[in-house]
Formats: structure tokens, C-alpha cells, sequence
């Protein structure tokens, strides 16, 4: 079993956080849910895993502001890739910009997954 790191030394945590397993690792994913859905869909949690159609808005960074459904999900760099959030590299080519999952908040949930309804005690119905 893999246990939380109980040091509170920043250096034990990074190395901890680096090589935890993608099991643990799917914990860093996180995000807080935007009030408005949670008083919408009657969610009591703060915060739920990012999943690939969510909607998300970006609220630190330089992409601050921008909001868009979730293409992608690292869980190795903990990084969400969001749709139309892109830059332009130096042979011209689009490529998508990772922003770190605790930058965002969620707007709006995919719901068609039924385990994940379960989850949150949410109903079909929207």
C-alpha cells in the first residue's frame, strides 16, 4: 500500500508528488466546482476530478479569464487541455496549452457517465 507523505518538508513533498503513482496521482486532478453548479445540481463537495468534457474557466494565469470544455488530461503533469486555449510554437504549428488543474474551476459537469452520477447523488435529469 502507498502511504500519504506525513513530512512537512517541501522538499519530501515535490518528491512525493513526482513519484506517486497514477492511482494517487488522480488525486492532484482536482477542481472546485463554481457555485452556481453546485447550487444547481445540489453538490455539497468543493471539489471533484476534471474529466475530459467538463467545462472549465481558467482563473490564475495568463490565460486568466478564458473558459472552454476540457479536451485532455494529464495525470502525470496534472495539466488539463482546454479547447481553444492554444499557442502558436516557432515553426508555426497550433499546439494546445497545458494549465494546471488547480488554476481552474468547473462551470459545467459531463453527467452521461452513470458512475460518476452515482457519485455526486446527481439525477438524469438536468
Amino acid at each position: 500500500m502507498f502511504m500519504l507523505v506525513q513530512s512537512s518538508k517541501a522538499r519530501k513533498q515535490r518528491k512525493f508528488r513526482y513519484s506517486a503513482p497514477m492511482h494517487i496521482k488522480q488525486r492532484f486532478v482536482h477542481a472546485h466546482i463554481s457555485k452556481e453548479l453546485a447550487a444547481k445540481l445540489g453538490i455539497k463537495r468543493r471539489s471533484i476530478a476534471v474529466r475530459k468534457g467538463d467545462t472549465v474557466k481558467v482563473v490564475a494565469g495568463k490565460q486568466k479569464g478564458k473558459s472552454g470544455k476540457v479536451n485532455q488530461v494529464d495525470l502525470a503533469r496534472g495539466s488539463v487541455f482546454i479547447d481553444g486555449i492554444i499557442r502558436k510554437t516557432m515553426k508555426g504549428k497550433e499546439k494546445p496549452v497545458p494549465i494546471h488543474a488547480s488554476n481552474v474551476y468547473l462551470t459545467d459537469i459531463d453527467t452521461s457517465d452513470k458512475l460518476r452520477q452515482e457519485k455526486l447523488n446527481i439525477s438524469t435529469a438536468k
